[in-house]
């Protein structure tokens, strides 16, 4: 079993005691309210659900949506601009070669090797076929770039906005020590991971998707993770919020029967958690640190309970931590890096994705094999279902599209329940994962979307059986 121990941190205790090689004038007390207060901050943001304007949300999401809206159509010019300069900016250090600063910001936004460079020419060249309606049908309809440059990138550039500021809160100020010291017996033997791991579940499932990926990323770049369990992490906790899950549901027309829907997706992730893991090719993962060394440890002392050990960690970590404006300098480093390296990468991918599941037949021979099981679990209408379960793979609202003409209740609910917990899907979470330093290839990613469909309909299937 791999030691979690965070070795730049040295234990303190409460009542104002400093432990021997601590740093000299440490005051307990501060750190603690540093520790409540951001981490306070942290959850209300991300985590705490609510109702605003006749849906479940999030505080982040209510900032996002406002800044969504006070943009307007100039997001359309922020979209361009981001894409454009990503690639002309790779491109200028393709063919100048400038002698740039290694581990400088200018050399991690646009010196990128060939593949990104491709997928940055093909984000810009697509984004701009999009906005003036020049070229093949493939590219530029509403039903594949239209869904990627009108509906999917002008709600992630202002939640990656407030997302990637905000995060340092929820993952730099103890949070993520108390609670993974509290849960990390449960998360190694049901999931085999580290405790801390709770709050990128959370993060995803009254956040977003893509936020408890952004989450996950950066712990692993901070060697909290081994390339194993980021990888079990990024493909297993990054579930949709509870918000857009109730989009798909209301959109494939079972939203009568929404708590049922949303407790089985529950059941599905749950079960899907503990079994993927144990799974190539998650299992084959190397147990390998992005920083060659292992930067946690979530054991507790014999002489500390949980809890004790647990607000230790957390008010050490607190007091760790550099003045705010060194943390949000670092948050518009990584912003850029998200905006210039994913932005066009969903782009071509989503766009290329969306084109194959609308104007070719692919998604219908990928999905043939999976008639005879559908039939054999008993889902009505096996035919017409079974090509919305592997679009999911290209885009995970395409299943509740194409779904929606289905007649039986059931299988639609089922078709719904699935594109949820499939996880993978290459128009955002897929493209974020291939973005990140996780290892993770596409023939890998496939292998981990066909897996988790199967386990998937066998769940969901059983519940829906009792239902209907």
């Amino acid at each position: 079993m791999t030691n979690y121990i965070d070795k730049s941190q040295q234990p303190i205790l409460g009542n104002n005691t400093i432990v021997s090689g601590t740093p000299e004038g440490l005051h307990w007390r501060a750190s603690m309210w540093k520790f409540l207060l951001f981490s306070a901050l942290g959850i209300a943001l991300f985590i705490i659900p609510f109702q605003w304007d006749g849906k479940v949300t999030i505080l982040l999401g209510v900032l996002s949506d406002t800044l969504q809206a006070v943009l307007g159509s100039y997001v359309v010019y922020a979209v361009l601009a981001i894409v454009t300069t990503s690639f002309i900016g790779a491109l200028t250090v393709k063919v100048l070669r400038p002698n740039l600063p290694a581990g400088s910001m200018w050399t991690k936004l646009f010196d990128v090797d060939w593949f990104w460079f491709a997928a940055r020419f093909l984000g810009v060249l697509f984004a701009w076929m999009i906005y003036l309606q020049v070229g093949p049908e493939f590219i530029i309809n509403h039903n594949t770039g239209g869904v990627i440059f009108e509906d999917l990138i002008p709600i992630l550039i202002p939640l990656f906005f407030f997302a990637i500021l905000s995060l340092p809160f929820l993952t730099d100020f103890g949070l993520m020590e108390f609670l993974g010291t509290l849960a990390s017996k449960i998360f190694i033997k049901l999931f085999k991971l580290p405790g801390r791991s709770a709050v990128d579940a959370m993060s995803s499932w009254f956040g977003a998707a893509s936020i408890g990926l952004l989450v996950t990323m950066q712990e692993y770049d901070k060697s909290y993770y081994s390339q194993r369990e980021a990888a079990i992490i990024a493909t297993t906790f990054s579930v949709t919020s509870i918000a857009f899950t109730y989009v798909v549901a209301k959109t494939i027309g079972v939203d009568n029967n929404f708590v049922f829907f949303y407790l089985t997706i529950a059941l599905t992730g749950f079960i899907a958690a503990i079994i993927m893991p144990r799974i190539p090719p998650l299992s084959l993962k190397p147990d390998t640190y992005h920083s060659g060394k292992c930067m946690l440890d979530e054991d507790i002392p014999a002489q500390y309970t949980a809890y004790q050990w647990a607000v230790n960690r957390a008010v050490t970590r607190a007091h760790s931590m550099p003045p705010l404006g060194s943390v949000f300098k670092n948050s518009i480093k990584n912003l850029f890096d998200i905006y210039f390296g994913l932005i066009p990468v969903i782009f071509a991918i989503g766009t290329i994705g969306l084109g194959l599941a609308e104007y070719t037949p692919v998604f219908n021979w990928l999905s043939a094999p999976l008639v005879p099981l559908l039939e054999l679990l008993q889902i009505p209408e096996a035919a017409e279902a079974a090509p919305a379960m592997i679009m999911g793979f290209a885009d995970m609202y395409l299943p509740a599209l194409v779904g929606k003409s289905i007649e039986s209740e059931m299988t639609r609910f089922i078709v719904g329940a699935a594109s949820i917990t499939q996880i993978i899907y290459m128009s955002e979470v897929g493209a974020l994962i291939l973005k990140s330093n996780i290892k993770l290839n596409v023939l890998e990613l496939f292998m981990i979307f066909i897996f988790r469909t199967l386990i998937s309909l066998v769940v969901i299937t059983s519940v829906a059986h009792l239902l209907y």
